[in-house]
């Protein structure tokens, strides 16, 4: 299920918005696929935007909650501790939070989270694959130098494990 498939959660929060943390579900094939993915070696970060803080709709615990619920089904993945890094940007330039109501380098398809968990983890990015589930996630990717063919997105005939496959083979 994808956070677009969920409900509603109240306002200011809006549709695509996860803040509860026993909503959060794996997509089929989620857990298998990142095993194989660090099976082979790769450094599995996530990055999110979560503008819902700007806008008021959840707090930064509550995303860091939901992050922690990701980790807790993802524990029986053989390797354990599946998700090397989480980053998110909080900020939003129509929030309406003071402190995080503006635009910020990590918010995508800016490609600050990017930048930042290729510095803190030493990744190659010319050596990296994303996985994203929007345009702007494949924009971050790419510029962040990440290759255009590296930069997948699930969907439109490729489920989650053919883009793993993808990935592995290439």
């Amino acid at each position: 299920m994808a956070a677009r498939d969920l409900p509603a959660p109240p306002p200011p929060a809006a549709p695509g918005d996860v803040v509860d943390p026993a909503l959060v579900r794996l997509l089929p094939g989620v857990r298998e696929g990142l095993g194989q993915l660090q099976g082979a070696g790769f450094a599995l970060v996530v990055v999110s935007n979560q503008g819902v803080v700007a806008r008021g709709g959840a707090s930064v615990a509550q995303v860091e909650r939901v992050n922690r619920r990701l980790d807790e089904l993802l524990a029986g993945v053989p390797g354990g501790g599946v998700i090397d890094a989480f980053y998110y940007c909080p900020f939003h330039p129509r929030g309406s939070v003071p402190e995080y109501a503006r635009e910020h380098p990590w918010r995508k398809p800016a490609p600050g989270m990017i930048l930042a968990a290729a510095k803190d983890l030493g990744l190659d990015l010319s050596g990296s694959w994303l996985i994203g589930d929007s345009d702007r996630d494949i924009a971050a990717g790419v510029a962040a130098g990440i290759a255009p063919d590296r930069c997948l997105m699930p969907g439109s005939g490729l489920d989650f494990a053919g883009t793993v496959a993808r990935v592995l083979g290439g």
